[in-house]
């Protein structure tokens, strides 16, 4: 018997895919993929992109429970949580959402995330472009490398503490970010969206 699972995608602009105009960003390509390998014979993933430009850990913490509650499929569900780019950031001085408050929105995603499943992937936040890391740009907000690394612990940390899954797309694009980020410094190009999409491959052929 054939099983249907959904796949929950939540995060900001680069879970959302924003600057690819090729594929539509990392979580699109895994919807072709898992469609594929249902067509083939597979068991079936429903993948949701729940992405929100823009959005911080205050935004996921107001809708989780409802989006879960609104796509709960009786086979199980896979959860993605996506944060960071945001919160990190600082404008006129005052970061958007603290390293305290962060962990402790993460913290309580995760609670409501485990009244639906047991498959929770804490995604890492990508580094910034070297153009990008300490300037002020448009949006008024600073971004800088060296608080992806605090931000990234904190995710890791709270993986182990709670036998989550923690995906490292930050290693994935340390070497080469020059390469995988668009112009704006902060987004994936539609190369490094496919490198994301290669990476999280491996765990949705799990579910099929």
């Amino acid at each position: 018997m054939k099983k249907m699972r959904y796949g929950l995608f939540f995060g900001d602009s680069i879970t959302y895919g924003e600057y690819d105009g090729v594929f539509g960003g990392w979580v699109d390509i895994l919807k072709r993929y898992a469609l594929q390998k249902y067509n083939e014979g597979s068991h079936e993933l429903i993948l949701f992109n729940l992405g929100i430009g823009g959005e911080t850990t205050d935004g996921l913490v107001r809708r989780i429970s409802n989006e879960m509650e609104a796509r709960n499929a009786a086979e199980g569900n896979i959860i993605f949580i996506g944060y960071g780019a945001n919160d990190l950031a600082s404008k006129e001085g005052v970061q958007v959402v603290d390293s305290e408050r962060f962990a402790v929105n993460i913290l309580k995603a995760i609670q409501e995330a485990k009244k639906y499943s047991d498959d929770i992937y804490l995604v890492s936040i990508l580094p910034f472009s070297n153009n990008v890391d300490g300037v002020v740009v448009s949006s008024g907000k600073l971004r800088t490398n060296d608080e992806v690394l605090i931000y990234n612990q904190i995710l890791k940390n709270i993986a182990a503490e709670n036998s989550l899954h923690y995906v490292d797309f930050y290693s994935a694009f340390l070497e080469d970010k020059e390469i995988l980020l668009s112009a704006d410094g902060v987004h994936p190009n539609e190369k490094g969206y496919g490198i994301m999409a290669e990476i999280v491959i491996p765990i949705i052929e799990n579910y099929l």
